[in-house]
């Protein structure tokens, strides 16, 4: 009798023999329960729906025809070399190519290690937030300091360019 309750416990209610004996015998299976995540095949397809009958005009379509223009292998590296042969320093981009890469790599590496540390990212990350409050209320929230941002840009773009 211990056998039949302790099947009639762990079977899902499926209509047999067992379980119509221990049904007689007054226990019942449990009930299956499925899980209540919202990202099960169905809710996700009626929210594909849904946003699809909100936004009917924002339907985009992909379509092939021949006056789309095609980048061809051969012209990008005809032009890769063209530039390549107008370069008179070629050392020097190379080696500031390389210490870009450098660069790059040592940053992750920092980064990396600092995201290690316990409290250090939500440091980090507080500053950055404090940073960005004080950018936003010295350069963008008034016309006149926006006007002034828009200057040092224009300027720092002349320097750059060479052209001051």
């Amino acid at each position: 009798m211990a056998a039949t309750a302790y099947a009639a416990v762990l079977t899902p209610r499926v209509p047999s023999t067992t379980t119509a004996k221990v049904k007689s015998s007054h226990c019942f299976a449990l009930p299956c329960l499925h899980p209540r995540s919202s990202t099960s095949p169905f809710s996700s397809s009626i929210k594909q729906v849904s946003e699809s009958r909100r936004f009917p005009l924002l339907q985009v379509r992909a379509s092939s025809s021949e006056e789309t223009s095609t980048v061809d292998a051969d012209e990008l590296f005809s032009d890769l070399k063209e530039k390549w042969d107008a370069v008179e320093n070629k050392s020097t981009v190379l080696l500031y190519g390389g210490g870009a890469i450098v660069a790059v790599w040592l940053s992750s590496i920092i980064v990396g290690a600092i995201n290690s540390v316990p409290l250090l990212p939500k440091l980090m990350e507080l500053i950055g937030l404090g940073y960005t409050g004080w950018f936003v209320y010295r350069y963008l929230l008034f016309k006149s300091s926006r006007k002034e941002l828009a200057t040092d840009i224009e300027a720092l773009k002349k320097k750059i360019a060479g052209t001051e």
